[in-house]
């Protein structure tokens, strides 16, 4: 797809359950349901536990919220809405069967998730076959709605946008030329740095080392001697917050002081805590913006803090807006079904009609594979320990 680059320098729980239904809380057991049923069943899939607990809890959420916020006006129309929460602990095998789950449940209309494209690729394999419409808060790799499902749908860009993005900024912005990329041999984070070396390769870059880590790994003197030996002047990694603080730290202590970059997967407040000081002039390309930079945005962190006793992460108005997205579809559903209850698959036609929903971070447009039209990229940079990052520039297609 064409990209149009444009970038701008700017300055710098009380987990509440009543929605939640079943065995409560995380248990993944299901009641079985009733043909005639008035409740209308929401899921979220996300790492509610691990290392990228994190971010998985802010989409959960976010999604919370939404519900919440919606109960009232699903209730005038006499429907019940409830969410379910599942960890789907970052595990390809865990979230299918956890989507199996769901899948058998026809309570079920939909659901927002998951934080993994590793995981949502397979799990969603699961939803196309029982009709259940997916909304995606967080997954970028290509092939998440490259695949044909008429059930999958995402409101963020993909890797194939964002991964240009850095190689672009490092290059123009910075001027990198011998590039070390690293990634964590996961869907994601391989393909985002598979795009990214991609894209500075056909810029002229040199990349000079390329390696892989493993999701846990905590000692990573390894890939670090690989970048001393190799003398680069960028380093990018393709993977998530946990390994991309430890590897920044671990380097900076031996003396390497160049530019890292990291990809959304590393847009968590945890990374300041994992790395300190170290994260100084590390920048991160996101598919999530900046949330507060709006009234409405201001207003949506507030009542997560109240409600949640938590600040928002990158994704927390993510899940919102995911949820937003498919309760609208569920809506409009109802209306066109006569004001009953609609079968999941008049839920999908609804959703593929999305063309001008307005999140508090995106507009949505789904185009025919599921991709949102308006989805862009974001590029930070931490000029200092402190959670998010000022915000740099950013790119759209």
């Amino acid at each position: 797809m064409g990209i149009k680059k444009y970038f701008s320098v700017l300055g710098s729980t009380a987990l509440l359950m009543s929605l939640m239904v079943g065995c409560g809380g995380n248990d993944e057991k299901e009641t079985g349901s009733s043909k005639d049923s008035k409740v209308i069943k929401i899921a979220t899939q996300s790492p509610l536990s691990g290392g990228s607990a994190n971010l998985g809890e802010s989409i959960k959420l976010g999604a919370q919220l939404k519900l919440e916020e919606q109960k009232k006006a699903f209730e005038d129309l006499g429907f019940e809405l409830q969410l379910v929460p599942y960890d789907d602990q970052a595990d390809p095998k865990k979230g299918v069967a956890n989507a199996q789950l769901i899948g058998a449940d026809a309570d079920y209309l939909g659901l927002v998730g998951h934080l993994n494209s590793g995981v949502a690729i397979p799990s969603s394999e699961i939803y196309e076959k029982n009709n259940l419409l997916m909304v995606s808060p967080a997954n970028t790799a290509v092939d998440v709605t490259e695949r044909g499902l008429k059930t999958v749908t995402r409101i963020v860009a993909r890797d194939d946008l964002q991964g240009p993005a850095g190689a672009q900024y490092a290059i123009e912005k910075l001027g990198a030329k011998k590039i070390f990329v690293i990634q964590d041999k996961t869907a994601y984070g391989t393909g985002l740095a598979d795009a990214f070396k991609k894209a500075a390769e056909e810029k002229g870059a040199e990349v000079v080392g390329y390696e892989g880590v493993t999701i846990g790994e905590k000692d990573f003197n390894g890939v670090i001697n690989q970048l001393l030996s190799k003398k680069p002047d960028f380093v990018f990694f393709g993977g998530m917050y946990t390994e991309f603080g430890l590897i920044v730290k671990q380097a900076r202590e031996k003396g390497l002081e160049i530019p890292f970059m990291g990809g959304d997967g590393v847009d968590s407040s945890t990374l300041v805590e994992i790395a300190g000081d170290a994260v100084k002039n590390v920048y991160y390309t996101s598919v999530a913006g900046d949330t507060k930079a709006t009234e409405e945005g201001k207003k949506f962190a507030e009542n997560y803090k109240s409600k949640f006793g938590k600040e928002i992460e990158s994704f927390s108005a993510y899940g919102y807006d995911a949820a937003g997205v498919l309760l609208e579809s569920i809506k409009n559903a109802i209306e066109a079904n006569g004001k009953k209850l609609p079968t999941r698959e008049q839920v999908v036609s609804e959703a593929k009609k999305v063309q001008d929903y307005q999140g508090i971070v995106t507009k949505v447009g789904f185009d025919d594979k599921g991709d949102n039209t308006y989805a862009e990229v974001y590029i930070y940079k931490f000029n200092e320990a402190k959670y998010p990052g000022s915000l740099d520039g950013k790119v759209s297609k």
